[in-house]
């Protein structure tokens, strides 16, 4: 249910003008009204309808009829009295930066004035900016009613639908482009991407090392006793070093000793490796691996497969997004 703003009507002082909406409202509804009415009544079918069923109905509209154009014209005379009423109004105000800018921004209500044919139904406009007025003071909000949120929840759905379409469109059509080797992924790799270079190692540096600190540190103590026992149990695999204990004396020891060793020695490698990328020290090398991807524009590999791959990637990672319908969400 629509509802009438009073505490926001009193505060804009538009009362008066409030009036003559309301009033302009009423007579717009008659008349465009009586314009579907007239244009239905000028079938002869209906006339012989209304001769038959409704003869007094018919012989008193028949003259309206055919001076509908004069009494067409008297809701127009008032139309254009209230134009002119708040062109002068504006005017006055200084609402626009110039005078005549009145009738070019509201040209819809001189358009819907000309009492010719269909341009008389354009007159729904001035209902449609009337209502947009009293939603702009916040004298109403029709934002509320059941009927906006219907129109608007299919209206977002048949944009969402349009646009979700558009944009899968255009990014296949851009992977094709790359995938083709055209001008544009020269331009992404050598005017996008390679400026950026350091913006992009300092990104995945700070990423790599937050994930290292989070998923490694934590957990170091557990990854090295897991690593041992890999390396201890892959060395009892090795044929070479099983034949180490028929060694006289000294077999059983030297196997024993190595593969103490070797665990310690991959365990702590791999440790090293893990503390030195969640530090600051991975910097260098994750830098080593963009430019690795991204060649600069002077480089012999004009086509990075690699490159392009991730780009394409991506798009299809976009492109999942865009598929997924949120209108659907807001469904019962």
């Amino acid at each position: 249910m629509l509802k009438i703003n009073r505490e926001n009507l009193r505060t804009s002082h538009q009362l008066s003008w409030f009036i003559i909406d309301l009033l302009m409202l009423g007579l717009l509804i008659i008349n465009l009204a009586l314009i579907v009415w007239d244009s239905v009544y000028s079938f002869v079918a209906i006339q012989n309808v209304l001769q038959e069923r409704l003869p007094a109905l018919q012989s008193a509209y028949h003259p309206i009829h055919e001076n509908f154009i004069f009494y067409d014209f008297l809701f127009v005379a008032v139309f254009l009295s209230e134009f002119f009423l708040r062109w002068g109004y504006a005017t006055k105000a200084r609402v626009y930066d110039r005078w005549y800018f009145y009738p070019f921004i509201h040209w819809y209500d001189l358009v819907g004035c000309i009492p010719v044919g269909s341009l008389r139904f354009l007159r729904i406009l001035r209902v449609i900016s009337i209502i947009s007025r009293l939603q702009q003071y916040k004298i109403i909000d029709i934002t509320d009613t059941r009927i906006y949120r219907f129109f608007n929840f299919y209206y977002e759905a048949f944009m969402e639908e349009l646009s979700d379409r558009i944009v899968a469109k255009v990014l296949s059509g851009v992977q094709h482009e790359i995938t083709l080797g055209s001008p544009l992924f020269e331009k992404i790799q050598n005017d996008i991407l390679y400026p950026r270079r350091d913006m992009l190692s300092g990104w995945i540096s700070q990423r790599v090392a937050e994930a290292a600190k989070e998923g490694y540190l934590p957990n170091r103590g557990a990854l090295r006793s897991y690593l041992e026992d890999r390396v201890d149990h892959a060395l009892r695999q090795n044929v070479e070093l099983s034949r180490l204990k028929y060694l006289p004396v000294v077999g059983s020891t030297i196997r024993d000793t190595l593969e103490e060793a070797t665990g310690d020695i991959v365990a702590n490698v791999i440790q090293q490796i893990l503390e030195d990328l969640a530090s600051s020290a991975n910097h260098e090398f994750i830098e080593d691996v963009v430019n690795a991807f991204i060649r600069g524009p002077a480089g012999t590999d004009t086509r990075n497969e690699a490159l392009i791959e991730l780009i394409n990637e991506i798009i299809e990672a976009i492109k999942g997004q865009v598929r997924v319908k949120r209108w659907r969400e807001q469904l019962p």
